[in-house]
């Protein structure tokens, strides 16, 4: 069975980045994929530009999960995105950050179900580029949750 990947993205008006985000998402070819983005109450268009891809998602059968709430800081806002994943790897990225294209595959390759935390600690070549596979923590026993998608993300 295929590992799934929930990506949670945290936003509080994110208008000027959020559309490459998304864009960065919407490109990866990895499924089981769920795509939560939290947002902190925006008032630009932030939350407008999110559901605007909502019909996008659906096509590349992509879960999408948008929820708008005060929270008290970005911990806040990364717990409660997180709360919402069901994904057996959750990752986080930044709302001016981009996947870079295969990101999750690379990861799924080189995931191993042994292994309960990576590290930001070693590299790996991708187009010339040297990235960080994972940066990561332990999000409960049975999700390893990813801080950053390594340098996987620009």
């Amino acid at each position: 069975m295929k590992i799934k990947f929930s990506i949670v993205t945290i936003t509080f008006n994110s208008e000027g980045t959020l559309r490459d985000t998304i864009e960065s998402v919407l490109i990866q070819k990895y499924r089981p994929l769920q795509y939560i983005i939290q947002d902190g109450g925006s008032m630009d268009t932030t939350l407008c530009i999110a559901e605007s891809y909502k019909d996008k998602f659906e096509r590349e059968n992509i879960e999408l999960i948008i929820a708008s709430e005060k929270d008290k800081g970005i911990s806040d806002a990364f717990n409660k995105g997180i709360s919402k994943a069901d994904g057996d790897i959750i990752g986080i990225i930044n709302s001016d950050d981009k996947l870079c294209e295969s990101a999750l595959e690379i990861i799924s390759e080189n995931y191993k179900k042994n292994i309960d935390i990576y590290s930001n600690t070693g590299g790996f070549g991708i187009d010339g580029m040297v990235s960080t596979l994972l940066g990561s923590a332990l999000a409960s026993p049975d999700k390893l949750f990813i801080g950053v998608i390594g340098d996987l993300a620009l």
